[in-house]
């Protein structure tokens, strides 16, 4: 448990406990990032719909692309709870152990498309401070996505980043998510 969690979870608003009952079916647990936004009840829910906006089946990005991203973002902003949970989403999606060990080396790994990498550079050209998106990268981006998929991949990156932030800021662990093989 978070060291900034003191609140216990019936002091929580009745719908957040809901959640929490939920969670607790599904998990067996509640996650710990869960409890720390549910202390914003509001921005939380704001939180959680953005995400569904951008995990939806009609995404100009198919759903292992999105994964891989928020793998990437996690591991470069030292995030552990969010590279478990998002390494078990993307196992889910088809991604192999393999690919998601390699993904730090992606430019010369032979596993990733060159959609893939292209966006992956993306990722980190925004994220990693005092990168910028290069015109050479923006020429490679519009030759392999649409206007609406670069719109999507910086808002998904862009998500991705405030969520690991956050994690890593208040400390949270890995949860299990990911199990070893």
């Amino acid at each position: 448990m978070s060291w900034i969690i003191t609140t216990p979870e019936s002091e929580y608003p009745w719908y957040l406990r809901l959640f929490y009952t939920l969670q607790k079916r599904k998990l067996g647990w509640v996650p710990e990032p869960v409890l720390l936004w549910g202390r914003t009840p509001r921005v939380f829910i704001a939180f959680v719909r953005l995400y569904k906006a951008f995990d939806r089946k009609s995404s100009p990005l198919e759903s292992s692309l999105r994964s891989l991203l928020m793998v990437r973002i996690s591991q470069i902003n030292i995030c552990p709870f969010c590279i478990d949970l998002n390494s078990s989403h993307a196992m889910e999606r088809g991604i192999p152990l393999e690919k998601l060990e390699a993904l730090d080396q992606y430019l010369e790994s032979p596993l990733f498309s060159e959609r893939e990498k292209i966006a992956l550079e993306f990722a980190e050209a925004i994220t990693i401070t005092g990168r910028k998106v290069e015109p050479s990268l923006q020429d490679r981006l519009k030759a392999n996505f649409s206007d609406d998929a670069i719109i999507e991949l910086a808002g998904l990156i862009a998500y991705q980043n405030m969520s690991s932030k956050f994690n890593a800021g208040l400390d949270v662990p890995a949860q299990g998510f990911c199990k070893p093989h």
